[in-house]
């Protein structure tokens, strides 16, 4: 199946199980409807994707595959909600409609966006791993890991500090590592946990992950400099403006770094590897998408 089709196939039923999930956890008070905006307001889905992809390949429960879907999803929608405020990125646009602050106030995405957090933490504590708790315990413990002050969270601190500062190429990298590779970390080293992977292979699915999402932000940083805001959904021209990467080097220097990036992860005959061509075809897809 062509790659984009499966993508959209699969984000059609991630769709109707997150909405699922909140069905189930949320009421119609301002808050609830403002969390269910959020959550639902588009996106490619591309981490439980991800994860759909992995858990078939280690087969992994279904149900175990849905809750860190949605666990994942729902800690990158805090993040963006956070993100969005006018403390912070000052976005009025997210996916062509307006963002949670805007829809509602900057209160109510504050509390909005705690609360999609602890909703994850939530579906990973309910989810029945029965004889699985102490790997349950290390998915939460990763979770927590990688969006507090070790991963995501970090990262976004440190990205509002780049417009006044000159950071480099080399550390404007490691706070795109923080801010976008922790999280698909999550997504892509669950699985291996829960099927008892050994060290080696999980230190392969951390080094994937590092490689994806600097290929994620970086292609996010070449669409913001060549795109327009109609075709990403979301205001564009603003990285370089804030002393981002592209302001730093050339885009010809960028997909340099991510084609380098591609081969150092996928060249070994390895699960990311020669193994399974998917994993070096999806970040060739990354490199070029248009939105």
């Amino acid at each position: 199946m062509n790659l984009i089709k499966e993508i959209d196939l699969n984000k059609k039923k991630f769709d109707l199980e997150v909405l699922n999930f909140l069905k189930n956890n949320l009421n119609s008070d301002n808050l609830d409807q403002a969390i269910k905006y959020s959550v639902t307001n588009g996106g490619k889905r591309i981490r439980p994707y991800l994860v759909n992809k992995i858990c078939k390949l280690l087969k992994i429960k279904k149900s175990h595959q849905i809750a860190i879907s949605i666990a994942a999803e729902l800690v990158h929608t805090y993040s963006l909600v956070h993100d969005d405020l006018p403390v912070m990125d000052n976005d009025d646009i997210r996916r062509g409609k307006p963002t949670t602050h805007k829809k509602f106030n900057e209160a109510v995405a504050i509390l909005a966006g705690n609360s999609i957090f602890t909703l994850a933490i939530e579906i990973l504590s309910k989810t029945n791993f029965k004889k699985d708790i102490k790997k349950q315990i290390k998915i939460i413990k990763l979770l927590c890991d990688i969006a507090g002050i070790k991963g995501l969270a970090k990262g976004q601190s440190l990205d509002l500090e780049i417009p006044n500062n000159n950071f480099q190429r080399k550390k404007i990298l490691e706070i795109y590592e923080l801010k976008t590779s922790k999280l698909f970390e999550f997504c892509i080293v669950s699985p291996f946990v829960l099927a008892n992977k050994k060290n080696n292979d999980i230190e392969s699915a951390r080094l994937y992950s590092k490689n994806l999402g600097l290929i994620f932000q970086i292609t996010d940083d070449l669409l913001d400099a060549n795109s327009t805001s109609k075709k990403v959904g979301k205001k564009t021209n603003k990285d370089i403006i804030k002393n981002h990467l592209m302001s730093k080097i050339s885009q010809k220097k960028a997909i340099e770094i991510c084609n380098n990036l591609i081969i150092e992860c996928t060249n070994k005959n390895n699960f990311f590897g020669k193994r399974n061509p998917f994993f070096k075809n999806f970040l060739n897809y990354l490199l070029s998408r248009t939105y």
